[in-house]
């Protein structure tokens, strides 16, 4: 970054603190939340963010012993966070709330940089710095595909919708192909991720691979967030108020399940087919929650018809099917809520059940 003066401040040396105070608030998030992860997840994941936070390459050998010795810091500073707050943003003289993006991104416009903050599953909060790749419209909404993050949490989901924007980043989806094709390499078993995988040559060719990848799936990443804004549009905004009421139970991961799969019938899945890329079938159905699998056995048996014989017709069939029905199944999680408010947990936990497709 260039070393230049606005309003008597160096933008690069006040860019370096946004970047620290939005790590500060990182670590905040990650130490609410860092421990809810299953331990085998937990530890690949710290593996990974200690790569990113020293800048090696996915093809480097990381020293256990500095990676421990990293781990064991990195959960100090986390307990001592165990209590603080988020802390406001300032940048060229100027104070921000963090969740305030729409402002900070304003200021960092002229500089190509793009900042992002909101709440994902369970209320965790997310937080992103980075270097923005491009800023364009596409289908009324604003789309941010930022490069190399400055700053960054453990979690660093790929895409995040906020209100009518999109913040994609291709960083972030790139480490979670990794992380990925990692955890298939432990047993390498024959399934839709391995598929996905197979379609390039990640023995021979590693980054070039990862980066045809990251640029394939980026667009399916943009689609499933276009999708969850019409389903946030269908299901109205006591959709979240609902959501918060069952967190931490079943019936949140169900939910959730719900509105992924109907924001996916709206847009990811009817662009699947039409696109046909093999690669990008496999990689979607491979990526599935577990609880998405279960609620929605027809979508997988539907996949392994098109395995079998190449016909893209059943994907196409069970996205109609679908969109049908979850938005109708939305739409009666919410008049539940409407009569019960926080004793809804219960009702819609056994409603789900009895309308898996």
């Amino acid at each position: 970054m260039k070393d230049l003066q606005s309003g008597g401040f160096a933008v690069q040396d006040s860019l370096q603190k946004l970047a620290r105070d939005v790590q500060h608030n990182c670590h905040v998030a990650d130490a609410r939340h860092g421990a809810e992860l299953t331990l085998c997840i937990y530890l690949m994941k710290m593996r990974e963010y200690y790569r990113w936070e020293k800048g090696l390459p996915f093809s480097a050998r990381l020293p256990r012993e500095t990676v421990g010795d990293w781990l064991s810091q990195r959960e100090q500073l986390w307990d001592a966070l165990a209590a603080a707050e988020f802390s406001p943003l300032e940048f060229a003289g100027m104070r921000y709330d963090p969740f305030d993006t729409d402002a900070i991104n304003g200021a960092l416009a002229p500089l190509g940089m793009v900042y992002s903050a909101g709440l994902g599953y369970a209320g965790r909060a997310h937080f992103f710095l980075g270097e923005l790749e491009r800023r364009e419209q596409y289908e009324g909404f604003t789309v941010y595909v930022s490069r190399r993050e400055l700053a960054r949490d453990l979690g660093a989901p790929p895409a995040m919708l906020r209100e009518s924007a999109v913040y994609v980043r291709r960083e972030s989806l790139r480490r979670m192909l990794w992380e990925r094709l990692e955890t298939w390499r432990w047993s390498r078993p024959d399934n839709a991720m391995g598929r996905a995988f197979g379609c390039y040559d990640f023995e021979e060719r590693l980054e070039e691979s990862l980066e045809r990848m990251t640029e394939t799936e980026l667009r399916n990443v943009l689609l499933h967030e276009v999708g969850e804004f019409h389903a946030g549009v269908a299901l109205g905004a006591d959709w979240n108020r609902m959501v918060l009421a069952a967190a931490n139970t079943p019936a949140e991961l169900m939910m959730r399940a719900v509105r992924d799969h109907l924001a996916d019938c709206i847009s990811t899945l009817p662009a699947l087919v039409e696109q046909g890329r093999p690669e990008s079938i496999h990689f979607y159905i491979g990526n599935l929650s577990n609880m998405r699998k279960e609620i929605f056995p027809a979508l997988e048996a539907a996949y392994a018809s098109w395995l079998a014989n190449g016909d893209l017709a059943p994907l196409e069939v069970v996205a109609q099917r679908g969109l049908e029905h979850w938005r109708s199944v939305g739409g009666q999680l919410i008049q539940l809520y409407r009569e019960r408010e926080e004793a809804v947990v219960g009702p819609a936990e056994r409603l789900l059940r009895a309308n898996y497709l």
